[in-house]
């Protein structure tokens, strides 16, 4: 692999100035603050939301680093991990010319940003058991290939990609390969992030969302060289993170071996979830997932997912994507929630079949 980062990006960004914030011209806390143009007087709250945020988050990554075991310069936060996807596409895909390549099925928002930026997709479906293809993946590279895109653990499917074979790729594309982590707290696979130093072409993403129980507050991180986090700094918006999002991720970072219960939690309510949806008849497959949700397969997935509509209990119809067919995706409840659920197809089962 040669992999040369001024190369892959697109020319004229080396070239941008980055807007300098008041924040950038004076990053300490303490002084009469008369540069911002902020009310001084407070926020109709009563509480203090009148001064902008650190745009670097530096307390937070001075956390996460630690816990992570990365340089706080090769951390990126952004607004959910949609931001640093978005940035990614500007940075280094020139719009009309330039191609990503998915692995379908996979998260939606990879095809959704191309399409937003005019940057070709091209697709090389998983195998039947949602398994990377490294060497179709690599044959489909071309001078315009600039982004490989791969989930792992995966969305919608939920199981781990082989690690090798995402080496593999790694190694042999001159590209950037992102591994979009955002499941990985509930698998048994370390992180790619104890792999960034070996591969430079690297960008790992995780997020708030998920294990940490975050969602609302709409928090991403990514991992990648100091180069390719010093890009995304330069592109992001100023103040692309508010305060009080910082604040609440600060104070549930004081608190992070807590996440261990947590996803201790979501762990046994996925093994008697398994349990109890092998046991229906129209039950068909339940894949193996390192995520907090299932894959299943069912007859008349449809028609299962609209009779729980009706009944209040809103599952995500999986039955048209690729690969997918008849799948319906559960998202891991509380015990109440999952009991719910498996009263109203219990219901299913003696009136529909």
């Amino acid at each position: 692999m040669d992999f040369d980062l001024k190369k892959l990006l697109r020319p004229h960004i080396l070239g941008i100035k980055p807007y300098s914030s008041a924040r950038d011209e004076y990053s300490g806390k303490i002084g009469v603050f008369l540069d911002a143009n902020e009310n001084p007087y407070g926020a109709l709250t009563g509480e203090s939301f009148n001064r902008y945020p650190d745009p670097y988050q530096a307390d937070i990554k001075e956390r996460l680093a630690d816990i992570k075991g990365v340089k706080p310069s090769q951390i990126f936060l952004g607004n959910g991990s949609d931001e640093a996807i978005d940035l990614l596409m500007r940075a280094f895909c020139t719009p009309g010319k330039d191609n990503i390549i998915l692995l379908p099925p996979t998260y939606g928002m990879y095809e959704v940003s191309a399409s937003i930026n005019d940057v070709e997709i091209k697709k090389v479906p998983l195998t039947e058991d949602f398994q990377l293809k490294p060497d179709e993946i690599l044959n489909a590279v071309d001078a315009n290939s600039k982004v490989i895109f791969i989930c792992s653990p995966n969305n919608p499917s939920g199981n781990k990609m082989d690690r090798n074979q995402i080496r593999q790729i790694l190694s042999e594309f001159n590209g950037l390969v992102v591994v979009d982590e955002a499941y990985i707290d509930f698998s048994d696979e370390p992180s790619f992030t104890t792999e960034l130093d070996k591969f430079p072409n690297l960008l790992v993403m995780q997020t708030f969302s998920k294990a940490w129980g975050l969602a609302n507050l709409r928090i991403g991180m990514a991992y990648a060289s100091e180069e390719i986090i010093r890009i995304l700094n330069l592109i992001k918006p100023p103040y692309n993170i508010s305060g009080l999002t910082q604040q609440k991720v600060l104070d549930s970072l004081q608190k992070a071996e807590k996440i261990h219960d947590l996803v201790h939690q979501v762990f046994e309510e996925k093994v008697f979830l398994e349990n109890k949806l092998s046991q229906f008849v129209f039950v068909k497959k339940i894949y193996p997932s390192h995520a907090n949700f299932l894959l299943v397969k069912m007859k008349k997935a449809r028609d299962v997912y609209e009779f729980l509509i009706n009944q209040m209990i809103i599952l995500r119809d999986r039955s048209k994507v690729e690969l997918c067919e008849d799948c319906l995706r559960i998202s891991l409840g509380t015990r109440v929630e999952n009991n719910a659920l498996l009263e109203a197809l219990n219901t299913y089962q003696s009136n529909r079949l």
